[in-house]
């Protein structure tokens, strides 16, 4: 029988071993580059990131824009997850003009744990997967600030709901779309991290 120590450690083990596995399916699919070749390749002006793992499905029922103890968190492997993508960033010379994040918890801390420079919240990367945000509104503000070509390279830390809304495309958990906001193109991207 494990202790509640032995037992917390296996746990953890398991959750850093889902980090590397999903980063490893990401790498095997294809049609999947990596970041700098995608962005060179469609020109693209947005990296569109979805945020780290968080375990669960949702959100609580009293979820509440603001107050991280009614959302579905970062969990240890989460926080691991967007530390190394943000690491691999740095390290490929990845430099954005803007970052900007949902308004969700899990998606500012992802932002945070990049740590790739200030980032701010934005409305139009709110989800719209349980209404909790109005999709319509949400897009709206999304696509407005998509049209505005101004903004250099931006980085958007958001939800698969809203990536799938603009690129067509899903990622899994930390997994990045290069986009084009004026030609529409879109290409999923690879962000190979691991070992680093």
């Amino acid at each position: 029988m494990l202790s509640a120590t032995s037992k917390a450690s296996v746990i953890a083990l398991l959750k850093l071993f889902c980090v590397f596995f999903t980063v490893a399916l990401l790498g095997a699919q294809e049609n999947v580059e990596p970041v700098k070749s995608a962005i060179k390749k469609i020109d693209a002006n947005i990296v569109f990131m979805r945020h780290a793992i968080a375990p669960g499905f949702g959100d609580p029922i009293d979820f509440k824009i603001g107050d991280c103890s009614t959302q579905r968190n970062l969990d240890q492997a989460g926080q691991l997850q967007a530390q190394r993508i943000g690491e691999y960033m740095l390290t490929n010379g990845l430099d954005f003009d803007e970052i900007l994040s949902s308004e969700w918890c899990r998606c500012g801390e992802t932002a945070r744990l990049l740590d790739l420079g200030e980032w701010q919240a934005f409305s139009g990367l709110n989800s719209f997967f349980q209404s909790h945000a109005d999709k319509q509104e949400t897009l709206t503000k999304l696509e407005s600030y998509l049209a505005d070509n101004n903004h250099g390279l931006s980085l958007l830390v958001t939800h698969q709901v809203v990536i799938r809304a603009i690129t067509g495309h899903s990622v899994e958990s930390g997994g990045l779309v290069a986009y084009n906001s004026t030609t529409g193109q879109a290409v999923p991207v690879r962000v190979d991290y691991i070992g680093k």
